[in-house]
């Protein structure tokens, strides 16, 4: 004879007892699931970080410098070298101004873009306030390209040979 507890009935029981905790388990994970795609397919797309973004279409290397109103006060900044055939991101908030000033050279120091506006730059990594006295403040003097970004949150300038 078989012991009750050890016996068929006993197998029985813990037979329906882990077809009842695999039937619970799949029902958890099936809600955890639908909960996590509801979630990822409701929450909100984070913007894309870069504002002004600077492309490099020419055949060297080009070294950018920006410019743009800040608080009443224009701004350079640089220098992002950025490889023939690459992008940087130049600007990472959302674009505030229409007008973005750049000054764009090669390795060599020839201009990339043709610049009407004179802002203050330097030789190595700048940030430099105020657009006048450039030389009186140890600085020098280069020609920017008036970006038009037409009031747009983001923007993207594609440099060329010969523009």
């Amino acid at each position: 004879m078989i012991d009750s507890e050890c016996g068929w009935s006993y197998l029985i029981k813990f037979a329906g007892l882990k077809r009842g905790l695999h039937h619970l388990i799949l029902r958890n994970l099936t809600v955890t699931f639908a909960l996590a795609a509801t979630y990822t397919m409701l929450a909100p797309v984070a913007p894309a970080l870069a504002a002004f973004t600077v492309c490099n279409q020419t055949s060297d290397i080009a070294n950018v410098a920006i410019g743009e109103q800040i608080e009443g006060e224009m701004r350079t900044e640089g220098w992002w070298a950025i490889a023939a055939n690459r992008c940087a991101d130049v600007i990472k908030v959302k674009l505030t101004n229409r007008y973005i000033y750049v000054h764009a050279v090669d390795v060599q120091g020839r201009p990339v873009l043709k610049g009407s506006v004179t802002l203050c730059v330097d030789t190595k990594k700048f940030q430099i306030i105020g657009k006048d006295t450039c030389w009186q403040r140890n600085h020098l003097r280069g020609l920017f390209t008036e970006v038009d970004t037409q009031s747009s949150d983001n923007w993207t300038l594609f440099l060329k040979d010969g523009s």
